[in-house]
């Protein structure tokens, strides 16, 4: 993964259905979690929002925008490489987009 990709706040998250990284936030069932998501547009599986359809084979779960912590674009391939970014773990949102340095 290049240095220049950043996690980023999910206000500015592309919602034209392009499949980005994004980092869900820690919860009682475990720790912050990385996965692929997408915005979906209304349609008969449901109303428009973050899904992820890659991460769970045959199944579609459905992400409310407080549960997602922040995002990045997709890496570019790297055929030697099978590493996923770290979530992040930060609490101050001011660190994203490398605002907060």
């Amino acid at each position: 993964m290049e240095k220049t990709e950043r996690w980023r706040q999910m206000a500015i998250a592309p919602k034209d259905g392009s499949r980005i990284l994004v980092t869900i936030h820690s919860a009682e069932q475990g720790a912050a979690e990385v996965d692929l998501a997408y915005w979906s547009r209304s349609d008969q599986f449901g109303l428009e929002g973050w899904r992820a359809a890659d991460s769970s084979p045959g199944r579609v779960v459905e992400y409310a925008e407080p549960e997602l912590k922040c995002w990045m674009p997709m890496p570019p391939v790297n055929l030697n490489s099978n590493l996923m970014p770290s979530a992040w773990e930060g609490d101050d949102e001011q660190q994203l987009d490398g605002a907060g340095i």
